[in-house]
């Protein structure tokens, strides 16, 4: 099954990280690809949500669960949607006050095999759009007086 993982040392803290990853519902305003987003319930520990994402002519919805393990951890799990699988972790480590590592994996299997291998050749340069996307969000919301992420992957 492919995946992507990438371990990043960030200027922020892990719970306010680990509170930028959770908020599903904002995703549509800075993720690239995601067009809309339905939360279905959200509790402190679960939420279960749709998401919208498209390119171009191309839309796809995705149902998925996503446990949250404050501050350390938040799992993603696939429901339902075109793929096979869909699962992705975040894990986040205090560093200091103000900084921590955060880790992140994600691996995935369409229902088509020829689909999945087009979209092998891909996920690098999406997943390094998506990142940076977490990255300037995570700038807007809290200041980026500290430009100092750097991946140690």
């Amino acid at each position: 099954m492919p995946g992507i993982e990438e371990t990043r040392r960030l200027p922020y803290s892990a719970e306010q990280m680990f509170d930028l990853v959770a908020d599903v519902a904002r995703y549509p305003e800075f993720l690239p690809w995601v067009v809309a987003t339905r939360v279905k319930s959200d509790s402190a520990t679960e939420l279960v949500a749709d998401m919208l994402v498209g390119f171009k002519m191309l839309r796809e919805k995705f149902t998925s669960r996503v446990s949250k393990h404050r501050p350390d951890e938040i799992l993603v799990h696939y429901i339902d949607g075109p793929m096979r699988d869909l699962d992705n972790r975040w894990l986040f480590r205090s560093l200091d006050a103000d900084a921590c590592e955060i880790h992140f994996s994600v691996t995935f299997s369409f229902r088509n095999a020829l689909f999945e291998k087009i979209a092998g050749q891909y996920v690098d340069r999406a997943f390094g759009k998506m990142v940076a996307a977490f990255e300037a969000r995570a700038a807007q919301l809290y200041g980026s007086n500290n430009s100092s992420a750097i991946s140690i992957a």
